[in-house]
């Protein structure tokens, strides 16, 4: 398994579209993981972080228009 400093370079790197893909990817897997009895805990609390990330920049947005 790669660090998270490895990932985060990595991501760094990749194109827009690409980045899509790998968030689309990331968000089907813990989607499948909320039909899970024992990882539905874990994709409940991803998607709360997740919530939280796009809350947060949707308000820095609207504070800079």
């Amino acid at each position: 398994m790669k660090s998270p400093d490895d990932i985060w370079e990595e991501i760094g790197g990749l194109a827009d579209d690409e980045l899509l893909h790998v968030i689309t990817k990331l968000l089907s897997v813990y989607d499948q993981m909320l039909q899970s009895d024992s990882l539905r805990e874990e994709a409940q609390r991803f998607f709360r972080h997740l919530d939280n990330a796009v809350t947060a920049t949707s308000q820095c947005n609207l504070n800079r228009r």
